[in-house]
């Protein structure tokens, strides 16, 4: 097996491992279960480097733009305080982890972790340069904040084995990880990561 090093100027980013993205959720993604274990492996080898954790999440009023009632494509998800919106239980996302909520206002939806939060700044002062990506969806809110990362200038290591695609055409989460590997993103697996 190959061993993937972190270095000083590496953080790893979680995007949106909450309930209604799960199984059994309002808005379940395929197998989105699936990423909670190498996340974790994530996450341990970070701690143990004590390299910054953020954790990205959709955290919506009721009645948000993104919801069918209002027109928008998906069913109510992540309504902020609701258990839907909590992290996954069996994550294990310390308490030290940086969370950033998106998509707070009714009329504004943000597929991206960087979209109306201080993610870029917070990782600046931290003196991150390489975000290590993993999360939900791959077709959406990863792909978007893969893209917004690049674009500010920051390296990404994608999580190949710690993403899922909602697919609502088939091939979506395909297209998107070639997507972010033609903007630069590099994919590597979390069970490659060096303790």
């Amino acid at each position: 097996m190959s061993h993937t090093n972190i270095h000083p100027g590496d953080a790893l980013l979680l995007v949106d491992v909450q309930n209604d993205f799960l199984p059994g959720g309002a808005l379940a993604v395929p197998e989105g279960d699936a990423v909670i274990a190498p996340l974790n492996h994530a996450l341990a080898v970070f701690l143990r480097h004590r390299l910054p954790v953020f954790a990205s999440r959709d955290w919506h009023p009721p009645g948000h733009c993104s919801f069918r009632q209002q027109g928008g494509p998906w069913p109510p998800h992540c309504v902020a305080g609701t258990p839907g919106a909590a992290f996954a239980s069996k994550l294990n996302l310390p308490c030290e982890a940086l969370i950033l909520s998106k998509a707070t206002a009714a009329e504004q939806d943000a597929y991206s972790a960087f979209a109306g939060t201080e993610l870029a700044a917070l990782a600046r002062a931290r003196g991150v340069t390489r975000f290590v990506v993993g999360g939900l969806a791959t077709d959406y809110c990863v792909l978007n904040t893969v893209k917004d990362a690049l674009a500010a200038g920051f390296q990404v290591w994608l999580l190949e084995d710690a993403i899922r695609a909602v697919n609502v055409r088939p091939g979506d989460g395909e297209r998107a990880v070639a997507e972010m590997q033609r903007l630069g993103a590099r994919l590597i697996h979390a069970e490659d990561l060096a303790p």
